[in-house]
């Protein structure tokens, strides 16, 4: 379990990255307040996910446009799939792992 700080560094509809054992992880705040973690970086040129644009399904890469789900890491436009972790809120804090 990693501790990657208070909830309340991420604005709600926002994400913001964070280096996990030398991995690059996006964890968005949705907007009703519910966290999820994926890969920070787009698959397709490297693109940096936690600026994409989220609604409470999809993130979508503020590159090239391509869309991922945010719970199963599937694209939505044709593109390989990004890793999804498993990320809660525990007294205010953002916990990443199981």
């Amino acid at each position: 379990m990693n501790v990657l700080g208070p909830v309340d560094d991420i604005p709600l509809g926002e994400g913001r990255s964070y280096t996990v054992d030398g991995e690059m992880i996006a964890v968005f705040r949705l907007r009703d307040g519910s966290l999820r973690a994926v890969s920070a970086v787009c698959p397709h040129l490297g693109g940096p996910l936690a600026d994409g644009q989220i609604d409470n399904r999809v993130v979508v890469c503020p590159l090239h446009l391509n869309a991922w789900d945010l719970t199963t890491g599937c694209s939505k436009s044709g593109q390989p799939p990004i890793s999804v972790y498993p990320v809660r809120e525990d007294h205010g804090r953002i916990l990443l792992g199981e």
